[in-house]
């Protein structure tokens, strides 16, 4: 059984990252907080037994933290998010992997747990899929290419996971659900993330 992560990143760059952070903290503060959750994100990734694909939203870095054994470098190929995603998906699927899951950087929540859970689940179940709390999802992953959950989305915003449990619901196709969880798009985010994570 192959199985693979797709992590989608941006390059940490001022003033290109994290922009509603940006507009309450300043470009400084959130590209310190996205390198955070960068790190969180390759220290999750470390720890679990599959293959690890890294796609850069514009240019693959040579030398960054993603530069270890068992990362291998992508670049992100498409108009908007889901076109992005799928062609992720498909490449991997191309290349014989069995089981494919995609996460992103925004997650302080996420653990390896989680994902671990989520590999677990497509054993007995088509697609699983982590919702964030702002409405859209931490984490997706199904056994073949499932091509409605890629289209007709308004993404980025709160009506996404909603919109693919539906899609996915009419095709029949049975679904793991993992914790709900919360994205770090916003100070108030950052500021739950971080209150949760002291307390455990």
């Amino acid at each position: 059984m192959k199985e693979a992560i797709i992590i989608f990143v941006r390059n940490p760059e001022l003033g290109k990252v994290k922009t509603r952070l940006a507009d309450t903290l300043g470009d400084v503060d959130a590209l310190d907080i996205y390198n955070q959750l960068l790190d969180h994100t390759l220290t999750v990734s470390r720890q679990i037994k599959a293959d690890k694909f890294v796609f850069y939203h514009e240019d693959i870095w040579l030398e960054d933290r993603w530069q270890t054994d068992g990362f291998y470098k992508r670049l992100q190929h498409g108009n908007e998010l889901g076109e992005k995603m799928k062609n992720a998906f498909t490449e991997l699927f191309v290349q014989g992997y069995n089981k494919v899951i995609i996460i992103g950087s925004d997650c302080l929540q996420l653990t390896s747990k989680i994902v671990t859970d989520a590999f677990s689940l497509l054993d007995n179940h088509e697609a699983v899929i982590g919702p964030a709390k702002d409405g859209g999802y931490y984490l997706l992953g199904m056994k073949e290419l499932i091509g409605p959950v890629f289209k007709n989305k308004n993404w980025s915003t709160g009506s996404v996971f909603g919109d693919t449990l539906k899609d996915l619901n009419a095709l029949g196709l049975p679904v793991g659900l993992l914790p709900q969880l919360t994205d770090v798009d916003t100070e108030d985010d950052w500021i739950e993330t971080k209150t949760n994570q002291h307390a455990l």
